[in-house]
């Protein structure tokens, strides 16, 4: 079976500068907070362009904390995409507030802007829009809503580390921006990891102590936290790729426009704004025919994923909200018809071109 994506071919290509940078690590026995999470965090303001980032244990605690920073909790809503990884919402319900699902839109598949002012209540706090895929939600209509309600913007960009809008990058538009480096992400480090990022220097010294069992000192708590600090070998790891960053995220670009060259007259492919850059952490088709082109190309040992199955207000766990089937169409609709094929930035054209062919075959025998 090929990979879906092969991490092994981006490890080998840095493999060197890597085990160095762990070696260094594990000789200097700091391995909590040091010097490689705090310059990490400095590389990332420069690239982001923010005022603070604050590295985190994950994408999902990135999240949480968010909220925990704006002190949303009981009684409050959050609304945001029912089309998303389960964490998004898992963050909400942590601090326990209310998930609020908008449909999303049938081209992007990010959250529809039109709708949001809808669902908003005197309870509503926040929004959390999702770069679903490493597409930029529509940030510009977004930031207009939550001004003229006061609301709070925390964006998931877990999926889009260099996506952007114009110049500006996907986690710099809200008041907080929330990453992960989940090994499969464009930016991956070597296990789990998060990081948030604000223009806000109280809100970021309020994350920091919250990510370190609420403590600004040694031994000394304010408030009670989590235990939620990205670790030194991870640190150095991503400080290393991100050097790469650009020219991965280029070379996902360039194997999604050869996708949607071979594929665009026989399945939907994704569309891209003008002025907005898309970086591939997932390419998305949408066909009818899905089962019988994941059936054809595993018969041909080549994986594909679907992202995502069922929509969140549909998942057991979260029937307790008393959503039904038909209350956001577009993310059902969606749900039923999307696939995704492999892409990462080492992936052959070659094997682009067979994949591609397979699919056209099997849809012209369909």
């Amino acid at each position: 079976m090929k990979p879906f994506i092969d991490l092994q071919a981006q490890y080998r290509n840095i493999k060197e500068e890597i085990l160095i940078c762990i070696n260094d690590i594990l000789e200097s026995s700091h391995y909590i907070l040091g010097k490689n999470v705090k310059s990490f965090e400095e590389e990332i303001k420069s690239y982001l362009s923010v005022a603070d980032a604050i590295g985190v244990a994950s994408g999902t605690d990135a999240l949480h904390l968010a909220l925990r920073a704006f002190n949303i909790g009981k009684g409050d809503e959050v609304i945001t995409t029912p089309f998303t990884f389960f964490a998004t919402v898992e963050a909400i319900l942590y601090v326990g507030a209310k998930p609020v699902f908008v449909d999303i839109d049938e081209k992007t598949f990010n959250i529809d802007s039109s709708k949001i002012e809808d669902k908003i209540t005197p309870h509503t706090k926040a929004i959390i829009p999702v770069h679903i895929f490493g597409y930029p939600a529509d940030m510009i209509k977004i930031n207009q809503i939550a001004k003229n309600y006061g609301l709070k913007i925390i964006e998931d960009a877990a999926q889009a580390f260099g996506a952007r809008i114009g110049n500006k990058k996907a986690g710099s538009f809200g008041d907080i921006g929330c990453f992960s480096f989940y090994p499969s992400k464009n930016l991956g480090c070597f296990g789990d990891g998060g990081m948030v990022v604000t223009n806000d220097l109280e809100i970021a010294q309020k994350i920091r102590v919250l990510r370190n069992h609420g403590s600004p000192g040694r031994y000394i708590h304010e408030t009670v936290g989590l235990n939620s600090r990205l670790d030194e070998i991870q640190a150095g790891v991503l400080r290393i790729k991100l050097k790469h960053l650009d020219e991965y995220n280029e070379q996902r670009r360039k194997k999604a426009e050869l996708y949607t060259k071979y594929l665009s007259n026989i399945v939907i492919t994704p569309e891209e704004q003008n002025n907005f850059y898309h970086v591939y952490h997932i390419y998305s088709i949408l066909s009818q025919y899905r089962e019988t082109i994941k059936e054809t190309l595993l018969r041909h040992d080549i994986p594909s994923v679907v992202y995502y199955p069922i929509p969140l207000h549909l998942q057991k766990a979260l029937s307790f909200l008393g959503y039904k089937e038909g209350d956001f169409p577009v993310a059902e609709e969606i749900s039923k018809d999307i696939l995704s094929l492999p892409i990462y930035p080492e992936l052959p054209d070659e094997e682009v071109y067979e994949i591609s062919q397979i699919i056209l075959r099997c849809l012209q025998d369909s």
